[in-house]
């Protein structure tokens, strides 16, 4: 009997890199990737190119945030260019509860299909400090879903699953290329313009990693 796993899918390199983690472990896996109302559709497009290259299914969830309070929500706010990257103030790229949202879909996909497994790309290492990346939440929620769900009532445990939670971004990058994630289809960028920025925090983190890792880049 195969195993079956839901992966937050979002086209970026670390969800791209837990995608392949999840197969190299057996995993039948559906993907969920969210139109929540981001200013651009580039991420979306890489997250299909993506999982139809792992060969994976998809849910594309369509979501509406018509509050915003994020940079990546409403044009109005600009997106940091060159922030030093062990700021401790939360950038304004962070999206209110977005982890927190995420995860309430994907443990609703895996209870209705079956799936034991929720796996996320969630980093607290080379990360923007956003709160709902860190493990103490990953623990938090689980607990939660340990009484929220009618299958935990029941002894089947969902859990939330985070490969990449204590990595470095060239860490990653090197697990990436171990996998044969397809790094060209993926997309970090904050902006969705032709080619990556290059400026903003995704984008510098990404190169770092990148470069640490003595890797290529194409996507740059």
């Amino acid at each position: 009997m195969s195993k079956k796993a839901i992966v937050l899918l979002s086209g970026g390199l670390d969800s791209s890199t837990t995608l392949y983690f999840a197969k190299s472990k057996g995993y039948e896996v559906n993907c969920l990737v969210f139109d929540y109302g981001q200013t651009h559709k580039k991420e979306i497009s890489q997250a299909k190119a993506v999982a139809a290259k792992a060969q994976c299914p998809i849910f594309v969830v369509k979501i509406s945030l018509p509050w915003k309070g994020s940079a990546l929500l409403d044009k109005k706010i600009s997106i940091p260019k060159d922030r030093a990257l062990n700021a401790k103030d939360i950038p304004v790229t962070y999206v209110p509860a977005r982890n927190i949202i995420f995860l309430s879909f994907a443990a609703s996909a895996a209870e209705a299909t079956g799936a034991s497994h929720i796996f996320i790309g969630a980093n607290a290492v080379d990360y923007s400090g956003y709160p709902d990346c860190r493990p103490e939440f990953i623990k938090a929620y689980q607990n939660m879903l340990g009484l929220g769900l009618k299958t935990s009532v029941e002894g089947k445990v969902i859990k939330v699953t985070t490969p990449l939670i204590h990595l470095t971004k060239a860490a990653i990058v090197k697990l990436a290329v171990k996998l044969k994630v397809p790094l060209e289809l993926t997309w970090s960028c904050y902006s969705g313009g032709k080619r990556p920025c290059g400026v903003c925090d995704s984008c510098r983190l990404r190169a770092q990693g990148f470069a640490q890792a003595h890797v290529i880049d194409h996507t740059v």
